[in-house]
């Protein structure tokens, strides 16, 4: 019987994902375990690999449509099998003529083409205006639908001319604001939403712009946060990073120092790796630290695994490759999941102090600012030193006051002294 693939859930808490290309064609055979696609989640493109044998039938989804979660985005088919029973795995009743491109063994289109009138969540998807058919992926006709939009009057740049979302978000971005009746309902906050005046420009958010918002706004709405601030004397980490660069083939970053201190820190008071969960604390057998990496779409947060274990050449190295392969949007599923803290750094800016955002579920965020030089009071003499500010930043159901300093402390001695933690 012919069988469903569906969009999978790549990403923990997606609602959707697009098609950023396919790596099987119509008419293909597939193994178990061989990809069929890369599929473009809001922080990365994973590759999603075939969880059955089978021929390809036809592929439901096009190169850059989104689809939501558990919506089917091809069809595989036994010997023997025809779009007949494609249609029938589909649920599709009544097939519609061949479109221009080929989508299946049979040349048959797409379920998201649309053919003629048709209804989507009980309202009119129309054909256009001389009784062509109009191509639009499932999720921009679910959209049109609740929003009572014509997808006759939008230009569609995918292929064959199908309207993608990217279409739909620019003809929405082109509108005038449509004043609605609002329900009768509970007042509600108020969220401040800049106009859009003559000379500026609207930019559509990105599916990983619109994450991040939604995430960092859940944080800060549900995790009580609590800060605190260390100023780590860093001169002899600036000297042994100097020395260990002369003759290293991996090339270290002040960063490495820092997660490195951070993984020792976790070793010194095991009782802080843990997180929050509503049955109870999770403590973590291994220290899993995020390093908060910036790319062109916005802060990629790739999981750095047993810290605590590692040597610092190779911190340095795996960190180097995710943070490249973040910004090439090319991190595994895994790689992005998990961590009880990430480190954040923007010392490499100029910047002197900050304060972060937990990303959830993490307990902790420690933000790294510049290393500068300064006046230090020691046992009573004033000398010049290059100090760091750090400024942690926790969840307050898993970890307390005290547990948090005796954690800090433990962070600043590590990295003030980081020739004991190597050795």
């Amino acid at each position: 019987m012919a069988s469903v693939v569906r969009m999978p859930s790549v990403l923990a808490g997606a609602s959707e994902a697009a098609i950023a290309s396919w790596l099987v064609a119509p008419g293909d055979e597939v193994a178990v375990g061989q990809p069929l696609a890369e599929i473009e989640t809001e922080k990365a493109l994973v590759e999603y690999a075939a969880e059955e044998a089978g021929v390809v039938g036809r592929l439901v989804l096009a190169v850059g449509d989104t689809g939501e979660i558990g919506e089917p985005i091809a069809v595989l088919v036994a010997d023997g099998e025809t779009d007949a029973d494609i249609d029938a795995a589909l649920g599709t009743e009544t097939p519609a003529p061949p479109p221009s491109g080929t989508w299946s063994m049979g040349h048959r289109p797409p379920k998201s083409v649309v053919d003629g009138p048709s209804t989507t969540n009980g309202h009119q998807s129309p054909a256009g205006v001389d009784g062509s058919r109009i191509f639009a992926s499932p999720l921009v006709r679910k959209i049109a639908g609740e929003r009572g939009i014509d997808l006759a009057a939008i230009a569609g740049t995918g292929p064959n001319g199908r309207i993608v979302r990217r279409d739909l978000e620019q003809f929405l971005a082109a509108q005038p604001e449509r004043v609605e009746p609002e329900p009768v309902q509970a007042p509600a906050p108020v969220q401040a939403s800049t106009p859009v005046v003559a000379g500026d420009r609207l930019v559509p958010h990105t599916p990983m712009r619109r994450a991040i918002a939604r995430r960092l706004t859940e944080s800060k709405a549900t995790t009580p946060h609590f800060y605190m601030v260390t100023e780590c004397v860093v001169d002899e980490v600036l000297e042994l990073r100097k020395r260990i660069n002369e003759s290293s083939p991996v090339k270290i970053s002040v960063n490495d120092f820092v997660v490195m201190a951070v993984g020792a820190a976790f070793r010194d008071v095991p009782e802080a790796n843990v997180t929050w969960n509503d049955e109870g604390l999770v403590e973590h057998g291994s220290v899993d630290i995020s390093i908060a990496v910036a790319t062109e779409g916005g802060l990629v947060t790739p999981v750095l695994r047993g810290v605590d274990g590692k040597r610092l050449s190779d911190i340095a190295r795996e960190s180097q490759d995710l943070a490249g392969r973040a910004r090439e949007r090319r991190l595994r599923q895994d790689e992005l999941e998990g961590g009880t803290l990430s480190v954040s750094n923007l010392g490499m800016y100029g910047t002197l102090e900050f304060s972060g955002i937990i990303n959830p579920p993490q307990s902790g965020l420690l933000a790294v600012g510049a290393a500068k030089q300064q006046p230090v009071v020691t046992d009573g003499v004033v000398t010049i030193a290059t100090v760091m500010r750090c400024t942690l930043s926790i969840d307050h159901r898993a970890l307390d006051g005290a547990l948090a300093a005796r954690w800090l402390a433990a962070f600043t001695t590590r990295l003030e002294h980081p020739l004991g933690t190597i050795v």
